[in-house]
């Protein structure tokens, strides 16, 4: 017999957990997982920033909205605190004074950003190469969170049940069908499940997800991204160093557990798969590194990758399917899932619903996923 629930969500990501546990205040809800446990993906690989140097301004937007999340987790949480203030540091050379300046007035609306010349960077990041062919100048934003991503997600875990919601993991999906105004989803071990409303959060998998459900797919693309950690130059202070990216999309490095990691900001497009780093990312991930710091990379002691999930247009695409009852999108947040999680899920639980986005500024025809029928690939 078939579980069933007013909400079916398929897939336990960052976008899954958090649009579930919003949806789950006004409704049933189970959450389909694939693997063995939530966040197994890209929400569980990510360099977990909370800071407006990433995105355009409705991903800015979306990230201050969020805000009020990190600072006062919901009682439902549980009681843990979801980061850590730090700084963000973005530097470029001479050459790119010109985009720190576009950066600048990008960044101004959302964040107090501070302007650094060479003394000021090498103040507050030792380890940078400045003066010369490093960097001359930079923006500081010292009201950045560290995010705890395991805190973040688990979080939502809480606050799902807590509302009822329920969560069934190991369970990949190998059939969708709309019968009788209700969408039938069947397991790979033949488990069914039923609800009027399928939510395709299912991050690098949500195209296949919709070609399975007979929905039009919208061009969702992975693209893979490469980190490393490797030992700090000794007498680095760790507890202080900035979380330090290139005004372009470069390099960005930053403390982890006692090391440095650095990416070399990568996007390689990517089937939908666990994904793994290869050696061309670890060596440019290196190579960037010791081209931009006075760090030399040694021994790398980790690596991984994960896949940062885009639309089209590089914003995300929440909203019902046109021509697809009941079929609602809920994906392609690329690398900002975590820090416009609060945000996002709560305009996702509106539309489901019915209601206008309940974040001003942020108008949800932009978000409609229905922009793409008829222009995916």
């Amino acid at each position: 017999m078939a579980a069933v629930s007013d909400i079916l969500v398929i897939g336990g990501g960052i976008a899954g957990l958090s649009g579930a546990a919003a949806m789950a205040a006004n409704g049933s809800v189970l959450l389909l997982e694939a693997e063995s446990q939530t966040g197994f993906h890209a929400s569980g690989r990510s360099a977990t920033m909370f800071h407006y140097a990433l995105g355009n301004a409705l991903v800015r937007r979306l990230t201050q909205a969020s805000r009020a999340t990190f600072d006062s987790p919901p009682e439902d949480f549980g009681d843990t605190a979801l980061g850590r203030r730090t700084t963000l540091l973005v530097h470029g050379r001479a050459s790119e004074r010109d985009d720190l300046d576009r950066a600048a007035e990008a960044m101004a609306p959302f964040a107090e950003v501070e302007s650094l010349d060479e003394a000021g960077l090498k103040t507050l990041c030792p380890l940078l190469k400045v003066g010369g062919d490093g960097s001359a100048a930079g923006l500081a934003d010292v009201d950045c969170i560290r995010i705890d991503q395991h805190a973040l997600m688990q979080g939502y875990v809480r606050q799902l049940r807590s509302r009822g919601g329920r969560i069934t993991a190991g369970t990949r999906v190998v059939g969708i069908a709309r019968q009788g105004g209700v969408w039938r989803v069947t397991s790979e071990t033949g488990e069914g499940f039923e609800a009027p409303i399928l939510v395709n959060a299912a991050g690098p998998w949500a195209d296949e997800i919709a070609r399975l459900a007979g929905v039009t797919p919208i061009g969702i693309t992975p693209l893979r991204r490469t980190i490393i950690t490797f030992d700090a130059p000794a007498g680095t202070d760790l507890e202080h160093l900035p979380f330090t990216k290139t005004v372009n999309d470069e390099l960005y490095f930053g403390a982890e557990s006692g090391r440095l990691f650095a990416s070399p900001m990568d996007e390689e497009p990517s089937d939908p798969c666990d994904s793994q780093p290869d050696e061309i990312g670890v060596a440019t991930a290196a190579w960037r590194m010791e081209d931009r710091t006075r760090a030399a990379v040694g021994a790398v002691r980790a690596k991984w990758s994960g896949l940062r999930t885009f639309t089209p247009d590089r914003n995300p695409a929440v909203g019902f399917a046109p021509g697809a009852e009941g079929f609602f999108w809920l994906a392609g947040q690329g690398g900002a899932g975590l820090q416009t999680a609060p945000a996002l899920s709560s305009i996702a639980a509106a539309l489901v619903e019915q209601r206008p986005s309940p974040i001003s500024g942020v108008d949800a025809s932009v978000l409609d996923p229905g922009r793409f029928i008829g222009k995916a690939a």
